[in-house]
Protein backbone atom coordinates (compact mmCIF):
# COMPACT_ATOMS: atom_id res chain seq x y z
CA UNK A 1 0.00 0.00 0.00
CA UNK A 2 1.73 3.70 -1.33
CA UNK A 3 0.18 5.03 2.03
CA UNK A 4 2.53 3.10 4.59
CA UNK A 5 4.98 5.46 5.09
CA UNK A 6 2.50 8.26 5.42
CA UNK A 7 0.47 6.54 7.64
CA UNK A 8 2.95 7.07 10.51
CA UNK A 9 2.87 11.05 10.17
CA UNK A 10 -0.73 11.49 9.34
CA UNK A 11 -3.63 8.79 8.63
CA UNK A 12 -6.30 9.22 6.47
CA UNK A 13 -9.59 7.25 6.75
CA UNK A 14 -10.38 6.65 3.19
CA UNK A 15 -13.72 5.61 3.78
CA UNK A 16 -14.20 9.42 4.58
CA UNK A 17 -12.62 10.82 2.17
CA UNK A 18 -15.16 8.85 -0.31
CA UNK A 19 -18.37 8.93 2.24
CA UNK A 20 -18.81 5.41 2.30
CA UNK A 21 -19.45 3.15 4.96
CA UNK A 22 -16.10 0.51 5.92
CA UNK A 23 -18.79 -2.31 4.73
CA UNK A 24 -19.31 -0.57 1.19
CA UNK A 25 -19.39 -2.93 -1.55
CA UNK A 26 -17.35 -2.64 -5.08
CA UNK A 27 -20.03 -1.76 -6.98
CA UNK A 28 -20.58 1.00 -4.62
CA UNK A 29 -17.08 1.88 -4.05
CA UNK A 30 -17.03 2.09 -8.17
CA UNK A 31 -19.84 4.36 -8.34
CA UNK A 32 -19.30 6.69 -5.48
CA UNK A 33 -15.17 7.60 -6.97
CA UNK A 34 -16.45 7.73 -10.42
CA UNK A 35 -18.60 11.00 -9.13
CA UNK A 36 -16.44 12.56 -7.19
CA UNK A 37 -13.39 11.87 -9.71
CA UNK A 38 -15.56 13.35 -12.11
CA UNK A 39 -16.57 16.59 -9.68
CA UNK A 40 -12.83 16.85 -8.47
CA UNK A 41 -11.40 16.37 -11.47
CA UNK A 42 -8.97 19.61 -12.91
CA UNK A 43 -10.50 19.64 -16.00
CA UNK A 44 -13.61 20.49 -14.64
CA UNK A 45 -14.15 24.01 -14.27
CA UNK A 46 -16.81 24.46 -12.10
CA UNK A 47 -15.92 22.04 -9.10
CA UNK A 48 -12.23 20.92 -9.94
CA UNK A 49 -9.70 20.37 -7.57
CA UNK A 50 -6.39 18.24 -8.04
CA UNK A 51 -5.83 18.06 -4.40
CA UNK A 52 -9.43 16.65 -3.58
CA UNK A 53 -9.37 14.48 -7.18
CA UNK A 54 -5.68 13.00 -6.26
CA UNK A 55 -6.81 11.96 -2.82
CA UNK A 56 -10.52 10.43 -3.82
CA UNK A 57 -8.11 8.31 -6.35
CA UNK A 58 -5.92 7.73 -4.03
CA UNK A 59 -8.91 6.22 -1.39
CA UNK A 60 -9.90 4.35 -4.27
CA UNK A 61 -6.77 2.36 -5.25
CA UNK A 62 -6.42 1.53 -1.77
CA UNK A 63 -9.82 0.43 -1.25
CA UNK A 64 -10.37 -1.40 -4.39
CA UNK A 65 -7.85 -3.66 -4.48
CA UNK A 66 -8.78 -6.50 -2.06
CA UNK A 67 -5.30 -6.81 -0.08
CA UNK A 68 -4.67 -2.97 0.31
CA UNK A 69 -8.52 -2.52 1.53
CA UNK A 70 -7.39 -5.62 4.24
CA UNK A 71 -4.15 -4.11 5.37
CA UNK A 72 -5.90 -0.51 5.22
CA UNK A 73 -8.84 -1.65 7.90
CA UNK A 74 -5.90 -2.99 10.27
CA UNK A 75 -4.51 0.08 10.11
CA UNK A 76 -7.94 1.65 10.49
CA UNK A 77 -8.65 -0.21 13.22
CA UNK A 78 -5.64 0.83 15.37
CA UNK A 79 -6.13 4.00 14.69
CA UNK A 80 -9.95 4.11 15.96
CA UNK A 81 -8.40 3.24 19.44
CA UNK A 82 -6.46 6.15 19.76
CA UNK A 83 -7.89 9.87 20.00
CA UNK A 84 -8.44 12.27 17.34
CA UNK A 85 -5.85 15.18 17.37
CA UNK A 86 -8.18 18.14 17.20
CA UNK A 87 -9.52 16.60 21.08
CA UNK A 88 -5.90 16.61 22.44
CA UNK A 89 -5.33 20.80 22.21
CA UNK A 90 -5.90 23.27 25.17
CA UNK A 91 -9.32 24.61 23.65
CA UNK A 92 -10.64 21.22 24.71
CA UNK A 93 -9.36 20.61 27.80
CA UNK A 94 -8.78 24.25 29.18
CA UNK A 95 -10.41 27.39 29.57
CA UNK A 96 -14.05 28.66 29.15
CA UNK A 97 -14.87 27.16 26.15
CA UNK A 98 -13.87 23.47 26.71
CA UNK A 99 -17.43 22.77 27.72
CA UNK A 100 -18.86 24.22 24.34
CA UNK A 101 -16.21 22.69 22.56
CA UNK A 102 -16.96 19.26 23.99
CA UNK A 103 -20.69 20.21 22.84
CA UNK A 104 -19.55 20.68 19.55
CA UNK A 105 -17.24 18.12 19.09
CA UNK A 106 -19.41 15.46 20.21
CA UNK A 107 -21.87 16.40 17.52
CA UNK A 108 -19.11 16.64 15.25
CA UNK A 109 -18.97 13.06 15.62
CA UNK A 110 -22.03 12.11 15.38
CA UNK A 111 -22.75 14.05 12.44
CA UNK A 112 -20.21 12.18 10.43
CA UNK A 113 -21.12 8.93 11.41
CA UNK A 114 -24.56 9.31 10.21
CA UNK A 115 -23.15 10.61 6.99
CA UNK A 116 -21.07 7.95 6.48
CA UNK A 117 -23.09 5.32 8.26
CA UNK A 118 -26.97 5.46 7.75
CA UNK A 119 -27.46 2.55 8.70
CA UNK A 120 -25.52 2.23 12.17
CA UNK A 121 -25.39 6.01 12.77
CA UNK A 122 -24.72 5.81 16.46
CA UNK A 123 -21.24 5.89 18.57
CA UNK A 124 -21.04 4.88 22.31
CA UNK A 125 -20.09 6.88 25.20
CA UNK A 126 -17.27 4.30 25.07
CA UNK A 127 -16.17 5.42 21.74
CA UNK A 128 -16.22 9.01 22.09
CA UNK A 129 -14.36 8.35 25.41
CA UNK A 130 -11.50 6.83 23.42
CA UNK A 131 -11.90 9.64 19.91
CA UNK A 132 -11.94 12.71 22.71
CA UNK A 133 -9.52 11.50 25.13
CA UNK A 134 -11.75 12.70 27.52
CA UNK A 135 -13.49 10.19 30.74
CA UNK A 136 -16.73 9.27 30.55
CA UNK A 137 -17.36 11.19 33.41
CA UNK A 138 -16.54 14.20 32.07
CA UNK A 139 -18.60 13.64 29.05
CA UNK A 140 -22.03 13.10 31.01
CA UNK A 141 -22.70 17.26 31.64
CA UNK A 142 -21.76 17.21 28.18
CA UNK A 143 -24.21 14.63 26.80
CA UNK A 144 -27.49 15.40 29.31
CA UNK A 145 -27.34 18.73 27.87
CA UNK A 146 -27.05 17.69 24.59
CA UNK A 147 -30.10 15.57 24.93
CA UNK A 148 -32.61 18.06 26.79
CA UNK A 149 -32.20 20.41 23.79
CA UNK A 150 -32.86 17.57 22.04
CA UNK A 151 -29.31 17.45 19.71
CA UNK A 152 -29.01 14.22 20.79
CA UNK A 153 -31.30 11.04 21.46
CA UNK A 154 -29.65 7.41 23.14
CA UNK A 155 -30.77 4.34 22.39
CA UNK A 156 -30.86 1.65 25.24
CA UNK A 157 -27.36 0.60 24.40
CA UNK A 158 -26.64 4.29 25.56
CA UNK A 159 -25.47 4.74 22.41
CA UNK A 160 -25.82 8.08 21.05
CA UNK A 161 -26.99 9.55 17.74
CA UNK A 162 -27.15 12.99 16.43
CA UNK A 163 -30.93 14.85 15.73
CA UNK A 164 -32.32 16.83 13.01
CA UNK A 165 -31.60 20.07 15.07
CA UNK A 166 -28.11 18.44 15.92
CA UNK A 167 -27.21 18.90 12.51
CA UNK A 168 -28.92 22.45 11.89
CA UNK A 169 -27.17 23.72 14.92
CA UNK A 170 -23.58 21.74 13.29
CA UNK A 171 -24.62 23.31 10.60
CA UNK A 172 -25.05 26.91 11.62
CA UNK A 173 -21.92 27.04 13.45
CA UNK A 174 -19.61 26.21 11.01
CA UNK A 175 -18.87 29.53 9.92
CA UNK A 176 -17.44 30.29 12.62
CA UNK A 177 -16.26 28.36 14.94
CA UNK A 178 -12.75 26.81 13.67
CA UNK A 179 -13.31 23.32 15.69
CA UNK A 180 -16.28 22.64 14.08
CA UNK A 181 -14.90 23.22 11.00
CA UNK A 182 -12.11 21.28 11.14
CA UNK A 183 -14.29 18.33 12.55
CA UNK A 184 -16.23 17.98 9.97
CA UNK A 185 -14.17 18.73 7.31
CA UNK A 186 -11.80 16.22 8.00
CA UNK A 187 -8.88 18.01 9.89
CA UNK A 188 -9.69 16.81 12.89
CA UNK A 189 -10.04 13.11 11.51
CA UNK A 190 -6.17 13.02 10.18
CA UNK A 191 -3.56 11.98 12.23
CA UNK A 192 -1.54 15.49 12.56
CA UNK A 193 0.16 16.96 14.86
CA UNK A 194 -2.06 18.17 17.72
CA UNK A 195 -2.90 22.08 17.82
Amino acid sequence: MEQTTEQSDAFVNWYQVLGIPPNANNDDLVRVYHLLAARYHPDNVETGDLEHFLEVKMAFEVLSDAATRKEFDQVAAAHSQEPLPVFLSKSFTEGVQSESNRRLGILCLLYNQRKLDSITPVLSIFQMETLMCIPREHLDFTVWYLKQKRYVTQNDRNSLSITSDGIDFVEEHLPREETVRKLLLGDGTKRAEAA
